[in-house]
């Protein structure tokens, strides 16, 4: 969902991830670097401007809003659910990637 340039800027900054440590050795941040520069978004999604979603978060693109839009910001504050990039509060089948809509369970 992000482009390749943004993926990296993501491992790079891995100890101050979005407020958390999410630091890494190197061997699992060259292997997820691999995987991620290989699988980054590309052409249209990934031009440059304002297409990019603001500090490299997917939950601000325009892909994740417009999919996301019908959900009403008091269910983002929900202590079940906490932030829209907690996927697996709704997606119930996130771990395995499965993310398809017949999976979706919003908690109450």
């Amino acid at each position: 969902m992000l482009p390749a340039a943004a993926w990296q800027r993501v491992l790079q900054q891995l100890p101050r991830h979005h407020g958390t440590d999410a630091s890494l050795d190197a061997p699992t941040v060259a292997t997820l670097q691999t995987w991620l520069v290989a699988n980054a978004a590309s052409g249209q999604r990934a031009a440059a401007g304002p297409g990019q979603p603001p500090e490299d978060r997917i939950t601000r693109s325009a892909w994740f809003v417009r999919e996301h839009g019908e959900i009403a910001a008091a269910v983002w504050q929900r202590p079940s659910v906490k932030s829209p990039s907690n996927c697996a509060a709704c997606h119930r089948a996130a771990e395995q990637g499965d993310f398809r809509e017949r999976n979706i369970r919003i908690p109450r």
